[in-house]
């Protein structure tokens, strides 16, 4: 592969970022308080799903332009940003140790950024 990390893949990468934590809230929210096939019955539940087609073919995309070994590792900001969205949205606790986590992830992902550009 001889492809690398334009704007425009940095854009679709952020994307399948954002359309992979709205789908694990969707999943989240679906499953709280119910047996899993009765999640199945719900809206959010299927928006969860549409999300994941939406994202398979968004990232097969970004997979035909960018080396793997610098779009899987920016995929990684997904962890930090469903870690802030369990936050805000369902009020789970984050702890210092699990933060220091979430800044390690941020970390490395910035480094491959960097080196993708």
């Amino acid at each position: 592969m001889t492809g690398s990390l334009t704007l425009p893949m940095l854009g679709l990468i952020l994307f399948c970022v954002i359309a992979e934590t709205a789908r694990e809230v969707c999943f989240k929210q679906s499953a709280s308080g119910n047996a899993p096939l009765s999640a199945l019955a719900k809206p959010v539940t299927w928006l969860g799903i549409v999300l994941w087609v939406v994202e398979l073919f968004a990232w097969t995309a970004v997979l035909e332009h960018v080396p793997l070994t610098i779009a899987f590792p920016l995929m990684a900001l997904s962890y930090v940003i469903i870690v802030f969205a369990g936050a805000v949205i369902f009020k789970e606790n984050i702890n210092l140790r699990h933060a220091t986590g979430v800044f390690l992830v941020t970390a490395g992902v910035v480094c491959v950024g960097v080196t993708g550009l």
